[in-house]
């Protein structure tokens, strides 16, 4: 497993510096969300991610992936009733699949719960339909540049559509392209599901839907600053020999954003450390 840390914690701080802080601090890479780079990220070239990614590089981390797709440009939504409002998102959307690419990064995850509303007149099936039309072509993009598009299942109190794994999960098998899978949320999967955190990395990531990890408490702090357990659900997914990112990804910052940051990393690596070591034989 790889710790990294989502980049919006240590910003508005420059992006070299960011990726300072988080290597000292023992993060192997940053999660980026594309909004925190420039405030027009639909202008993002290839080459700017390109050196984004060397930035990185130089700092002995790498860019994970990409988080909060669709805070800029405003306006954007995938279940807008409006075909050219949704034509718009599917083009951005398939354009930081290309950014991603071109960064290093090896997934994608879609959140942006206000971006996916049920709008006044739709229903929820409808509006699940016109989700998953964009989603499925914005899959085949990101199939061809290899990077693993990730629908995350997000709480009711931030979204009324896809709130549970099994909900995410049923999209996925709907779409049904191996670049595009779901993921887990700590936080919201700890207000939406009835299953424990382990019981989730059990159940879904043996039948392959499950592709990426974040981790903060429902308290919306830190992983370790509530009350869920991490080390039972760190374990579960050495169980399942899961290989991949476990991103930090805290809302509420504490005490600020250096902070947080420095009490996950030290938090996370102690449980990983701690389960590796072995016992001693008892005399």
């Amino acid at each position: 497993m790889k710790i990294a840390l989502c980049n919006e914690v240590l910003a508005p701080m420059p992006f070299a510096a960011q990726c300072q802080m988080a290597r000292d601090m023992g993060y192997m890479g940053l999660e980026v969300a594309p909004f925190t780079l420039t405030d027009n990220p639909e202008s993002l070239t290839t080459a700017q991610a390109r050196q984004y990614a060397q930035v990185a590089a130089d700092h002995g981390l790498a860019v994970t992936g990409l988080h909060w797709l669709l805070v800029k440009p405003e306006g954007l939504s995938i279940t807008h009733p409006d075909a050219q409002v949704r034509q718009a998102t599917t083009d951005f959307l398939k354009h930081l699949c290309e950014i991603c690419a071109a960064m290093g990064g090896r997934y994608l995850v879609h959140g942006s719960p206000k971006q996916r509303s049920i709008h006044p007149g739709q229903t929820h099936d409808l509006a699940l339909a016109l989700a998953q039309d964009v989603l499925a072509q914005v899959a085949q993009t990101a199939q061809s540049f290899g990077v693993t598009y990730c629908l995350e299942p997000l709480s009711a109190d931030q979204t009324p559509l896809i709130n549970t794994v099994a909900q995410a999960a049923a999209v996925v098998q709907q779409i049904d392209n191996p670049f595009f899978k779901t993921m887990l949320d700590t936080s919201s999967a700890g207000l939406a599901e009835t299953l424990s955190m382990p019981e989730l990395i059990d159940l879904w990531m043996p039948q392959g839907v499950m592709a990426h990890v974040q981790v903060n408490d429902p308290n919306r702090r830190a992983p370790g600053q509530g009350q869920m357990p991490f080390g039972p659900i760190l374990a579960a997914l050495q169980r399942q020999a899961y290989s991949g990112v476990v991103a930090v990804e805290p809302f509420d910052y504490f005490p600020d954003g250096p902070g947080c940051a420095a009490w996950s990393a030290a938090y996370l690596k102690g449980l990983l450390e701690n389960a590796a070591t072995p016992t001693s034989p008892s005399h």
